[in-house]
């Protein structure tokens, strides 16, 4: 379990709901979360912009958990921002997930699109929304996701309440460093999306050696390196096999050599999405040649 700084404990593994429930019929989508709430996930991760609030409220509803043993945590998409829209997604996401409060609201990301000038007035009204809905016992804890430090201490020079937890992509081969240590430092906890990469690095034959020399799986070893490091960790699955060695990766420790190793790895797996620079510009303008 992890401590957020408003007291809160939080499982360490979550389970992460994007596009898990895309593209599946006969309400297998309905399955998949019902499935992932009998393996024993109490920690549920989704979004506006996922689409299946609706799909997981359901869910939830019908499994006969009480809602105290659950953590729902979404996030407000960044066509969203400003105080109105974002009180409107807050309104929204409740209904979907039938809930009279939300455990976790995250901004999803720090801007509409990466050269948007009036971004750091949007996202601090949107906090500003989150803070009135928090005060009203709508909402427990409130985070970020997929900021960085910059965009972090934008929020902070308005701020009355603090983020508890910052969401990034980070996994071996995409660790964005200098936001981790940020985030240490103010006390806000980091979580990882994707941690496993997409599964991209599942083939990499350096860490299928590494893994085979500790005797688990490459997904073990990439959860484990996160965890090790004090990162929560929210991987998606799909089938309840691949959902219970995500919530039971294997218990070893990683030695500082290896950890060393693993840190250093050259890119592996990044999904290509940054806040403020579009694809086009972070894949081919500023390549050195």
């Amino acid at each position: 379990m992890f401590t957020l700084k408003s007291g809160t404990r939080i499982q360490e593994i979550g389970f992460g709901s994007y596009k898990v429930t895309d593209e599946l019929t006969d309400g297998r989508s309905y399955q998949v979360i019902r499935d992932a709430l009998a393996v024993g996930y109490r920690y549920i991760d989704t979004a506006a912009f996922y689409q299946n609030e609706d799909v997981i409220g359901q869910a939830v509803r019908d499994s006969g958990i009480r809602r105290g043993e659950l953590y729902l945590a979404t996030k407000v998409w960044k066509t969203e921002l400003s105080y109105e829209k974002t009180r409107k997604s807050i309104e929204s996401s409740l209904r979907k997930l039938q809930t009279e409060y939300l455990d976790l609201l995250m901004i999803h990301w720090p801007k509409e699109f990466p050269g948007d000038p009036g971004w750091k007035e949007k996202v601090r009204e949107s906090w500003r929304a989150m803070e009135d809905a928090k005060a009203e016992g709508l909402v427990r804890d409130l985070g970020l996701s997929n900021f960085l430090p910059h965009h972090i201490m934008a929020l902070q020079e308005t701020m009355r309440e603090e983020p508890v937890l910052d969401q990034l992509e980070l996994h071996i081969g995409h660790m964005q460093y200098p936001a981790v240590l940020y985030c240490k430092e103010q006390g806000i906890l980091v979580q990882a999306w994707s941690p496993l990469g997409r599964t991209r690095m599942f083939g990499h034959p350096a860490l299928r050696e590494m893994a085979v020399r500790y005797g688990v799986g490459v997904s073990d070893l990439a959860l484990r390196f996160l965890l090790q490091q004090g990162i929560a960790v929210i991987p998606k699955a799909s089938s309840t096999a691949h959902m219970e060695t995500n919530l039971h990766p294997a218990e070893f420790t990683i030695s500082d050599e290896d950890m060393s190793f693993l840190l250093c790895m050259p890119s592996v797996g990044w999904a290509g999405e940054h806040p403020d620079f579009d694809r086009e510009a972070v894949d081919n303008r500023f390549l050195l040649k």
